[in-house]
């Protein structure tokens, strides 16, 4: 027949529970009517093995009888066979908390007397406009659709750099709600990181310094010991470009010592740890990306000054506005003009 793991004897040694903060006494009320409940000496035992039924599409021949591996010992056996023992890290939905890794901890222990796993760490649920994502309700979307914005629910495709900046702008514990409005947003701001990595590549230093940038290595490192929270991450980062911003336009001034540190600090966070790719801000290898984007940009500033030189000031103005209303800013300095996302 089937075998079961009695989590009552294992819960006498044992805190079965201590990952949900469950006990077992609450497991009477809240426990299924499963098939096999009958062969169980209390509702919370769960299946090692279970015997197959003739129709079972999952049959191997056991010193029980022929059947299947329990869902949760499957877990466990993988992780232990291509992770050993012990490992760092087990990931997974908030809803495989209890009680799947509940009961992959319980045999783990069982097995090994020790525990397997030394970090637990459950993503929340995607939801769609404030529903949870799912086939049933007709909100499921696919990368794919996000990326070439076919879903009926998409205005418009995001690419999988804005994808992975939206979910990072969450943390990974909370809820992450797709809609349009949230992807704009986080499009936007995505543009405007890349736009600040582009232009702290482009940064002269001075003799002197007027801003202070100690700190902004230690502020991220403690975001992600605490709880991989991206969320902070990315916000210091954010108070970096604003340094960044600052020297640029002038109203600042960093050492080459300043702008080494900026530099380091946006290639472990952004680029490594968070992954996000710059070759869109014209950085590395493949700058090349964006040159076509960077030539088309400078054609409408060059029109734009010869339009000032003639006095039309209709048409600069024009390329001015509508540049604004697409999230570009155009400013006019003593050395030329320069632009960037708004």
């Amino acid at each position: 027949g089937s075998v079961y793991f009695d989590v009552p004897k294992f819960n006498k040694e044992h805190p079965y529970g201590k990952l949900s903060g469950r006990n077992i006494d609450e497991l009477y009320a809240n426990t299924r009517t499963l098939d096999g409940q009958d062969q169980k000496h209390h509702p919370a035992d769960f299946a090692l093995w279970k015997k197959a039924a003739p129709e079972h599409i999952m049959h191997w021949p056991s010193p029980w009888s022929e059947g299947f591996p329990g869902w949760h010992l499957e877990c466990s056996t993988m992780g232990e066979k291509y992770l050993g023992e012990t490992f760092d890290i087990h990931g997974g939905g908030m809803d495989l908390m209890f009680p799947h890794h509940e009961c992959e901890i319980a045999q783990s222990v069982a097995h090994n007397g020790h525990d397997t796993v030394h970090y637990w760490m459950h993503n929340n649920m995607i939801t769609i406009n404030g529903k949870k994502m799912g086939k049933s309700l007709g909100n499921f979307i696919t990368l794919d659709e996000f990326f070439n914005g076919t879903h009926p629910l998409l205005e418009q495709a995001y690419s999988p750099m804005t994808i992975r900046f939206f979910i990072l702008q969450a943390h990974y514990r909370g809820t992450v709600d797709f809609s349009n409005e949230a992807l704009k947003a986080s499009e936007k701001a995505l543009g405007r990181m890349l736009e600040g990595y582009r232009r702290l590549q482009e940064l002269t230093p001075s003799e002197e310094s007027t801003i202070d940038v100690s700190n902004i290595r230690r502020k991220c490192y403690e975001a992600m010991d605490d709880d991989m929270n991206t969320p902070i991450v990315i916000a210091n980062l954010f108070d970096a470009l604003r340094l960044v911003n600052q020297v640029k336009d002038g109203h600042a001034k960093a050492t080459q010592a300043d702008i080494d540190e900026l530099k380091a600090v946006f290639d472990i966070f952004l680029v490594d740890i968070l992954g996000v790719r710059t070759e869109m801000a014209g950085s590395g290898d493949n700058g090349e990306v964006l040159r076509p984007f960077e030539q088309a940009m400078n054609l409408l500033l060059e029109m734009r000054a010869k339009a000032k030189a003639n006095k039309d000031w209709a048409t600069s103005d024009l390329i001015r506005d509508r540049l604004a209303a697409i999230g570009f800013t155009v400013k006019d300095t003593k050395d030329g003009t320069e632009w960037k996302l708004s």
